[in-house]
């Protein structure tokens, strides 16, 4: 596989690990909240959002640019999470959002390239 392909790949597969640990980190207290599930959650959420954060520092690029692209990914993953977890159905409206974000997100990690 060409190199550049590669690349590309790695860091989609990096944002959405990325992504999940987030969300996990952010699901879990919002059971001890919400649903009345134990303060217990708590570890394995700040466990998450460690590595959430952790990940996040892999990218070659400057922090800034990270989190904007990194945005697109979170959105979609989201969408998957609202469908998988969550038991929902995402509107045409979300659909057609979060297709136009990621448009914008591979437009950012595009021109990290030509820096």
């Amino acid at each position: 596989m060409d190199e550049k392909i590669l690349n590309i790949v790695k860091t989609i597969l990096l944002f959405f690990l990325t992504a999940v640990a987030e969300i996990v980190g952010c699901f879990l207290p919002y059971l001890w909240l919400k649903k009345q599930g134990s303060a217990l959650l708590l570890i394995p959420a700040s466990v998450s959002l460690c590595i959430f954060v952790f990940l996040l520092s892999l990218h070659p690029v400057e922090s800034g640019r990270v989190y904007a692209a990194y945005g697109g990914i979170y959105i979609i993953t989201a969408m998957l999470w609202l469908i998988l977890v969550d038991r929902s159905r995402p509107t045409p409206f979300d659909i057609i959002g979060a297709l136009i974000i990621l448009l914008g997100s591979a437009l950012m990690v595009a021109g990290w390239r030509s820096k």
